[in-house]
């Protein structure tokens, strides 16, 4: 494996230090776990139909566009809620 330079913003660069040493790890430990647990929107399409076409299979559960929007919306507004009370 190669390494590659990275440039951000320094204020990035210490937030990502703080965050880091709170984990015990390092700044590239802390990257490469970003980059390896985040999905790209393709991959997230691919995992949403998976999981459609489960719930159709095994529980005759036909999940519609519209449906699926809404519960992302309120999961995200959820998510909004916890980082909230979490500040």
């Amino acid at each position: 494996m190669s390494d590659a330079m990275i440039r951000v913003p320094a204020e990035v660069r210490d937030r990502l230090a703080v965050i880091a040493e709170s984990r015990g790890t390092s700044i590239r430990s802390l990257v490469q776990e970003f980059a390896e647990s985040t999905l790209t929107e393709e991959e997230r399409r691919e995992r949403a139909e998976r999981t459609r076409a489960y719930l159709a299979e095994h529980f005759g559960v036909e999940v519609s566009d519209e449906e699926s929007a809404a519960m992302g919306a309120r999961l995200r507004e959820a998510f909004a809620r916890q980082q909230d009370a979490a500040a």
